[in-house]
């Protein structure tokens, strides 16, 4: 069978796959995907330790195993050992995709008498368990994408983003704190996130691709800086670390239930797709296939990548892996594909993962910064499944598939004690809104007559 080479037609590599930049080239083009994704791996972790009320020092120890485990995957990924690993320079990550879902496993865990330890014992034994299926849609994506298919995927992403936008205004609101102390929405608060917003939007409409790139990240510094003008960034849990922080195994514990696996697995079942589109794009960009023996090898070998990761991350207390899209922005920008900038990824994030300094520093950020960028960055989540959908033909059939899905999967969001009074296994199953969304959409796709879009 030929191999069909689709490189991007904007993309001119100065360095290709397999070439070796100069070291001070390397160095300068590593750290610009590291700033570009840095952002992307420490939300969830901080959203999620925000949400169960966990100690500084706990919050902390989750974003520096999130960047730990994030540094190690991509070497995996980009370094292939065997059948393991792309062999593209696809930097791993902690996904966005598992926020919602987490957030409300463990709370409900909470709920039912749970410490917020044992709930995270809980979502990390799911997450071990899940990522077999990550495992197994590897040998057969062919199989997985004719069931999965856009339609699906793109209402799933939309509600993804959509309900996790709550999640972005509580913390805009000053977080859950806030709501204890009685100061939620006060115009501290409020203009705090204000700042960041804006600060955002202004980089973002900026005519240089590097500062649209670091956008998020410089409006989360003039949002930190104007917090420590404020007298609101307490690093006082700095003089309980150490100086390294050395990853303990199953710190929290592991636990599972079986009811609450099924959002997991469809989660999971979406980061395949997720992960398809984005070594696809890198393939493209890169000058490699974007069919035949070696691209689907590569697509296997990336999604094994992506399976093992996310087991790998489940036993260093971090969420689940995934292939994150914003470092093709970063290929593109620099003209250097080179899956040994990798290595320098990957190094410089888990060094950043051993210093709990750096895990202290960021967990200090008020609530209120991180909600004006997360509002943001969740929005664009939902405008990505609106692309996905918008390349599918709004037939009589898929328009029925999505007005379900989202009618479902916000109604359960929006009002989510609808399900106090279902059976165990069906409460713990369709407590998501993004999981009841997401089955709605896969069960209408399979059952429906007519052509899958």
């Amino acid at each position: 069978m030929s191999e069909r080479v689709e490189a991007d037609p904007g993309a001119e590599l100065l360095y290709g796959l397999d070439d070796r930049p100069p070291l001070r080239e390397a160095l300068f083009v590593a750290f610009q995907h590291v700033f570009a994704v840095f952002v992307g791996m420490i939300t969830p972790p901080l959203l999620i330790a925000g949400s169960l009320k966990l100690s500084a020092a706990d919050t902390a120890y989750l974003v520096s195993m999130s960047l730990f485990v994030s540094g190690a995957a991509t070497l995996l990924q980009t370094h292939r050992i065997g059948p393991v690993g792309s062999g593209l320079l696809s930097i791993q990550g902690t996904s966005f995709t598992f926020i919602a879902p987490v957030i409300a496993t463990a709370s409900l865990a909470v709920q039912g008498g749970a410490s917020p330890a044992d709930a995270l014992g809980l979502v990390f034994g799911l997450c071990l368990a899940g990522s077999l299926v990550v495992m197994l849609a590897s040998r057969y994506i062919q199989l997985a994408s004719r069931v999965i298919t856009p339609v699906v995927t793109g209402t799933v992403v939309m509600l993804i983003g959509l309900t996790l936008v709550q999640v972005g205004m509580v913390s805009v609101g000053g977080g859950y704190a806030a709501q204890a102390d009685g100061s939620f929405g006060s115009l501290k608060h409020l203009g705090l996130a204000a700042l960041v917003l804006v600060v955002i939007l202004v980089f973002n409409s900026s005519r240089r691709p590097r500062l649209r790139m670091l956008a998020v990240v410089i409006g989360l510094g003039a949002g930190y800086l104007a917090a420590a003008l404020l007298g609101l960034i307490d690093l006082g849990a700095m003089r309980e670390v150490p100086l390294l922080n050395l990853p303990q195994p199953f710190r929290f514990g592991l636990r599972f239930s079986l009811p609450a696996l099924v959002p997991f697995l469809f989660m999971y079942l979406i980061t395949v797709m997720e992960s398809i589109g984005d070594l696809t794009a890198t393939s493209s960009l890169t000058g490699q296939p974007i069919s035949g023996p070696t691209y689907f090898a590569r697509l296997r070998g990336g999604l094994l990548a992506d399976g093992i990761n996310s087991a790998f991350a489940a036993c260093l207390n971090s969420f689940p892996s995934t292939t994150f899209a914003q470092n093709n922005g970063v290929i593109q920008l620099t003209g250097v594909g080179s899956r040994y900038i990798g290595l320098f990824i990957g190094g410089t994030l888990m060094v950043l993962g051993l210093i709990p300094a750096i895990g202290v520093i960021v967990q200090a950020l008020p609530a209120a910064a991180l909600g004006g960028a997360t509002l943001i960055m969740f929005g664009m989540v939902a405008a990505s499944g609106i692309r996905i959908l918008a390349r599918v033909p709004l037939t009589r059939r898929n328009g029925i598939i999505l007005a379900v899905s989202l009618g479902l999967g916000l109604g359960v969001s929006f009002v989510p004690e609808v399900t106090d009074h279902l059976p165990e296994l069906l409460r713990s199953t369709l407590h998501s809104g993004i999981a009841t969304g997401g089955l709605a959409a896969l069960l209408l796709n399979i059952v429906l007559p007519g052509e899958r879009g």
